[in-house]
């Protein structure tokens, strides 16, 4: 007796990142669809998905592709499927923190972590008042970010209040944004510790140049903006920027994976930096989309997409036999 089992929905944006992981699909014969997260359409109505499980890799950056519709919409889709009890990678929870960096200042304030020192504002005229609060230099980055952008380094107040009375502080597609203080990364690295289902994967020291003040590793934004904002992680072995896997220490690890289990984050990656004036470990992002690092086996030691499809394996229902199928539609 045969049975029937719906596609995966994989739910994405960017047009590249995910080769790697339907090739991988294809590789194993699972059945899965590929939904377009920028022109995307569904029926609040409807009482069942036509996807066994669907994987949400909605892109922060997809604004800068002119796709950023797709990041408010993501929200409702999201809390559609869990309605209709619809298995969703990275659902409703975890959106709603990859989205919003001052709900992941309030997260790492909630575990007792330690971040940068940020003020967070909602019209560049209070931008001004929130530095003066903090110690420069400073930066003010939008709270909806990707692929490092919206951030603007400020070494005076003086070159602050110039640029607002120039109205050249843009706060990004939410007209919100954080003004915090740039921390200077001990050894001139930052960090990206990736976790699946909950767990530590692997993670990696990614060094900067210092020349520029967009920290997110897991989309290498520590490059020179003529190299393209696009320029992910995934791609830094193969453009020489310098990736080095490595183990946090154990009280890291247990710190990110209290992260991700407050986020309700399935698959995804969470950055930190050592200040270079305390030695102290500061968090700075939660990352619900992750890409991997290219050349994988040969960096971290093994094909971390071999063991994501494992984990949505996992994550399937149970598939309902062909005969039962017929016997309910006939019922």
């Amino acid at each position: 007796m045969s049975a029937v089992q719906k596609p995966i929905g994989i739910y994405f944006e960017h047009p590249e990142w995910f080769k790697p992981l339907f090739a991988e699909l294809d590789r194993r014969g699972l059945p899965y669809e590929k939904i377009d997260a920028a022109h995307h359409l569904f029926n609040p109505s409807e009482k069942e998905s036509r996807y066994s499980l669907v994987v949400n890799r909605m892109s922060s950056s997809a604004y800068l592709r002119g796709h950023g519709q797709g990041i408010f919409h993501t929200a409702g889709y999201a809390t559609h499927l869990e309605r209709i009890g619809t298995r969703i990678i990275n659902g409703s929870v975890a959106t709603s923190i990859e989205t919003n960096k001052a709900r992941q200042l309030s997260l790492f304030e909630s575990l007792g972590l330690k971040y940068p020192a940020s003020r967070v504002i909602n019209h560049a005229s209070r931008a001004v008042d929130a530095a003066r609060e903090l110690r420069f230099p400073i930066v003010v980055k939008v709270n909806i970010g990707g692929s490092g952008a919206g951030i603007i380094r400020f070494d005076t107040i003086e070159g602050l209040q110039a640029a607002v009375d120039a109205n050249q502080i843009d706060l990004g597609i939410d007209q919100t944004a954080l003004v915090q203080e740039y921390v200077t990364p001990r050894g001139g690295n930052i960090h990206r510790v990736e976790t699946l289902d909950g767990k530590f994967l692997y993670a990696m020291k990614v060094y900067t140049t210092g020349e520029s003040f967009n920290l997110c590793p897991a989309e290498i934004c520590q490059i020179p903006e003529e190299q393209s904002a696009e320029f992910c992680l995934t791609e830094a072995p193969k453009k020489g920027i310098q990736v080095e896997a490595f183990t946090p220490p154990a009280e890291v690890i247990a710190a990110v994976e209290r992260i991700v289990a407050a986020a309700k984050i399935d698959v995804g990656g969470i950055e930190y930096l050592i200040d270079d004036r305390t030695g102290d470990v500061l968090f700075y992002d939660i990352n619900a989309l992750s890409n991997f690092v290219a050349d994988a086996v040969n960096v971290v030691g093994f094909d971390p997409y071999a063991r994501f499809v494992d984990y949505l394996e996992t994550q399937l229902p149970a598939a309902v036999p062909a005969a039962v199928q017929v016997e309910l539609a006939t019922a």
